[in-house]
Formats: C-alpha cells, sequence, structure tokens
C-alpha cells in the first residue's frame, strides 16, 4: 500500500519465488492466475539468465498449456485480461501476476528544494503534490491572521501537511504573523487594493524566507483567471517585487481538474473545511483586477516595509512532521 504513494516508481508487481523447474513455474502460475479476474491471458517470460537450458518461446508454452488444460481461460497475446509474467535469473526464479500502479515522477528530492505557499485551500495543496512528484522536496509557509484567522484554520493546514506526508516523509512548515501587516494595509486603503497589497508583502517575506533556507524556487497554487489576484496583470503586479522565480504547476488547470486531483490525493475533504486563511478573511467586495504601478508605488510608500517584513519573519513559528512507519519508528529527516 505505501509503494503506491512513492514518486519514481511506475508500476510494481508481488513476485513469488519459484525453482528453475518448467513444472514448478507452470504449477505456481496457474495457481496464481484462478486467484485473478479475466477470462483472457498471456505468459511473458524474461529469461535473464543466457545459460538456462530452455528459450522462452518454450517457457511460455509449457506455462499456458497448464493454464489452458485447468482452467477456462484464453490466450490473447495482443490485450489479455492477465499477464503472467516470469523472470529467471541466475540466483533465483519468479512468477508475477498483476501490475499494481505508483505515483510515477522523479524521487523527492532529485530536484532543489522549493517553498510552497499554503493556503488551507484545495489548489495550493495540489500543486505541492505536483512539485513533489516533479522530484522537488518542498518546505512551506503559511500566513495566519489572528484573531481574524482561527486555530481551526491553522490546524487544518497542519492537517494537510500530514497527509503530504506519504508523497515526501518530512515536511516543515513556517507559520507567519501577519494581522500587523493586513491591519496596515487596510488603514491605508483604498480596498480594492487589498489584495495585491498582501499578495506582494506575503512574496517579499516569502522570498527572504525562500533564500535563507536555500530554496531554488517559490511556488504557489495560482490557476490563470480563477480569481482577481490571478489575472495575468495581477500576476505581473505582485510578482515583481520577488527575485526567486514563481513556479505554479496549476496555471492553466480547470477548478474541475484540480477537485479531481485533490479527490485522488486525498487532501480535498480536509481543503473544504469552512475556515478562512489570511487573504479570504479580508477579501474586498471589488478587488481590483489590472492594479496601476503608480497606484502601487504610492501607497507602498506609505509603509514601514522593511520593518514590517522584519518583525513577521521574527514571529515564525516552525512545525516540523516526519513520516512514521508502522512500528512507528520515525525516519531520518533527509532534507531539514
Amino acid at each position: 500500500e505505501e509503494l503506491k504513494y512513492v514518486f519514481g516508481l511506475s508500476s510494481f508487481s508481488l513476485a513469488i519465488p519459484s525453482t528453475k523447474d518448467m513444472d514448478d513455474m507452470a504449477k505456481l502460475s496457474l495457481d496464481l492466475i484462478q486467484k485473478e479476474e479475466g477470462k483472457t491471458f498471456k505468459v511473458i517470460t524474461r529469461r535473464r539468465d543466457k545459460s538456462y537450458e530452455h528459450s522462452s518461446e518454450t517457457v511460455n508454452r509449457h506455462i499456458a498449456g497448464e493454464i489452458l488444460r485447468n482452467t477456462d481461460l484464453k490466450v490473447d497475446v495482443h490485450n489479455p485480461d492477465v499477464e503472467v509474467l516470469v523472470e529467471i535469473r541466475a540466483n533465483e526464479t519468479s512468477v508475477m501476476i498483476g501490475k499494481i500502479n505508483a505515483a510515477q515522477g522523479y524521487p523527492v528530492g532529485t530536484q532543489s528544494k522549493t517553498m510552497m505557499m499554503l493556503s488551507g485551500g484545495i489548489d495550493s495543496t495540489v500543486a505541492a503534490h505536483l512539485m513533489m512528484k516533479r522530484g522537488s522536496y518542498v518546505e512551506f509557509i503559511h500566513f495566519t491572521s489572528p484573531p481574524y484567522t482561527s486555530e481551526q484554520a491553522l490546524e487544518k493546514v497542519l492537517d494537510l501537511s500530514k497527509i503530504l506526508l506519504k508523497y515526501q516523509n518530512n515536511i516543515r512548515v513556517h507559520v507567519v504573523p501577519f494581522t500587523d501587516i493586513q491591519m496596515e494595509i487596510l488603514d491605508v486603503g483604498p480596498e480594492s487594493y487589498s489584495i495585491t497589497m498582501m499578495r506582494r508583502f506575503m512574496l517579499r517575506i516569502t522570498n527572504a524566507l525562500a533564500e535563507s533556507k536555500e530554496c531554488f524556487a517559490i511556488v504557489n497554487g495560482e490557476s490563470l483567471g480563477q480569481v482577481a489576484s490571478q489575472t495575468l496583470e495581477s500576476m505581473k503586479a505582485i510578482g515583481a517585487v520577488q527575485t526567486l522565480p514563481i513556479l505554479r504547476p496549476l496555471i492553466t488547470y480547470d477548478k474541475i481538474e484540480i477537485v479531481n486531483l485533490a479527490k485522488k490525493i486525498g487532501t480535498y475533504e480536509t481543503s473544504i473545511l469552512p475556515f478562512e486563511d489570511a487573504c479570504t478573511v479580508f477579501t474586498p467586495s471589488n478587488p481590483v483586477t489590472k492594479p496601476k504601478d503608480y497606484m502601487i508605488s504610492n501607497l507602498e510608500e506609505k509603509f514601514d516595509m522593511d520593518g514590517l517584513i522584519e518583525d513577521a519573519i521574527k514571529g515564525i513559528e516552525v512545525y516540523d512532521f516526519v513520516y512514521k512507519e508502522e512500528n512507528d519508528k520515525e525516519k531520518e529527516p533527509s532534507f531539514l
């Protein structure tokens, strides 16, 4: 069950050991195929041990004959319901029936580390999963605004991180206090620019943290045109503040596609719990979709930018989660 979630594995099968005697291989194959559902089969022999006395075709015919004599199954070499795979090696022989699909992708850690902006909604968790699938070890950053965001909202984010442990065996979440910055933004106004300003602050903080943690890119769950801050104009205005590249795995995905992925990886039910995050709790009624550079510049001149960002970074709390096996022994964290 656990192998299904290991990135870098395409598929796997349970291999049952056998002797090199063809009668033994045939009897084992018959026993295994009788437990499978289907009407047609095919035998595939891989003779890794070239010194073995029988050819692959001879072994195929011998095993197929045993199955045909004792079952109602028919041979279909093009599109069989069941494949019997026999591997003959120098030191071992095995019979396999049935292929279990795994997570595919690249093993986590074969690409450099990234910093994921995790909101607690559906999209960002799916985006994190896709980055892991491409081999990147992902750290998370989450912005919280107490008392406007609740403890349950934070627990929801941490629970989502724990769900992703089956794909990446250790996860670190950086929780940033964002209330003071949001209050400053709301005081300065106008309300229509509040999301643009919040997102620019968030990116500055994320960029600073990501660089300090030796991350090579920032990742978010943006999908083009989905909300006001995800128009091309907004992405350009918001993304102008950081130095690291921003990766958007979901940029062309429809919401239905994202929801289906969330259900597949097991995060959907947690993501839709009704606890608001730092962005949604102060969503303006008419957010700007094409922010103007001069407006942003005028607004940001009114902030103690460095002081607000420094205070937010100083207030970060870190949560570490490590995957535990059934015997409850913790695996060694490999990237923390």
